[in-house]
């Protein structure tokens, strides 16, 4: 699970589209914020799509 974080600062869906993420990373779209748990940040405008998530350890 990887988290995601707006360019403004907000949160966004989590994903578990790895490979997408590497290439948001590789192309200079997004920044690694932490490393654990692992959250980037994008670096483009995006829509801010986000749903209400219940996270249970």
């Amino acid at each position: 699970m990887v988290y995601v974080i707006s360019k403004d600062g907000k949160t966004l869906m989590p994903t578990k589209r790895h490979g997408k993420v590497r290439r948001l990373l590789k192309q200079g779209l997004a920044k690694v914020v932490r490393r654990d748990p692992f959250t980037i940040q994008l670096l483009c405008m995006t829509q801010r799509h986000t749903h209400n998530l219940l996270l249970s350890e």
